[in-house]
């Protein structure tokens, strides 16, 4: 292939890649409704128990927003959960924020690192602590929707092989015009690829904002890899090589960031390309196992 060839090969592909899968991610998106969400109640799931869940939220210079985290988590309905703030070595205010939190809320536990040693780290010093049998991690920047752990525990108590369940992450600050697209991309483009992955049986990779985890599916991986770039696309890949099934709920809600920058957007997007392409060489494909996806099924 010469250089012409490959330059029209390249045109062909930048203009017929986007425009077949949306396509694609169109039709899946319209047929995960149909099949599964048409018709179904949007009250909380009723939960025969209510395993123990521990929420991790792991801080780094978040002395801003991490009350509004935390707050959302005590104000969630479910009633038996602990939650564990991770303080990786903030240089700001953070500290004094969970000191003030853990006087408001004494059920409030904190890790207090002495080192930056970055997000995994944090999430593995905390996870010897956990007592619950789900854990939550959630980003220190976002909310929790107060019935969003009852929607990920349903599919824990159902289905023994669910390892990990990924959330459906909402824009909170749309103040700029680069938040206002990426409230659209968000609430309609990923989670038409969610759903439609889902309907395939392998989702690329959880929601690194809020995700929720059976711990011994963590534990079987070793938990999170300090190496990887994206700990979520890393970790979802770990789980489904040991034939973990990955469930997306739409119904499990949080209030996220977004970067409001160029440079915010571009660091962002650059490093979950780097860790996709990197998973990509590092874990094999694996043969697709169809698993029920929802309460519809359950009841057949």
């Amino acid at each position: 292939m010469n250089v012409h060839d490959f330059i029209e090969w390249m045109k062909a592909y930048v203009f017929f890649y986007p425009l077949i899968m949306s396509i694609a991610w169109l039709i899946g998106g319209v047929f995960f409704y149909w099949r599964r969400e048409k018709g179904q109640s949007k009250e909380p799931p009723t939960l025969e128990h209510h395993p123990k869940v521990s929420v991790l939220i792991p801080a780094h210079n978040e002395e801003r927003d991490l009350r509004d985290a935390v707050t959302s988590i005590f104000e969630n309905d479910y009633d038996n959960l602990e939650v564990i703030v991770i303080n990786d070595a903030s240089t700001d205010g953070t500290q004094d924020v969970i000191e003030a939190l853990m006087k408001t809320y004494p059920a409030l536990r904190a890790v207090r690192l002495t080192q930056n040693m970055g997000k995994a780290n944090a999430l593995n010093a905390a996870l010897p602590m956990t007592q619950g049998e789900v854990i939550v991690t959630l980003d220190a920047d976002s909310m929790l929707d107060r019935h969003a752990i009852e929607w990920a525990v349903w599919h824990f108590i159902h289905f023994p092989r669910v390892g990990a369940v990924t959330g459906n992450p909402r824009v909170r600050n749309r103040t700029t015009l680069l938040a206002k697209i990426q409230t659209a991309e968000y609430a309609s483009v990923i989670s038409l690829i969610k759903r439609t992955q889902r309907l395939v049986g392998k989702l690329m990779t959880v929601s690194g904002v809020v995700a929720a985890w059976r711990k011994t599916a963590l534990v079987s991986v070793g938990g999170w890899d300090p190496r990887s770039v994206t700990d979520d696309i890393d970790m979802t890949w770990r789980l489904e090589t040991r034939f973990w099934d990955i469930r997306y709920e739409p119904n499990m809600l949080c209030w996220m960031l977004v970067p409001e920058t160029l440079k915010g957007i571009w660091r962002q997007r650059l490093a979950l390309a780097l860790e996709r392409v990197l998973a990509s060489v590092q874990y094999p494909p694996l043969p697709r196992a169809r698993a029920p996806q929802s309460r519809a099924d359950a009841v057949g």
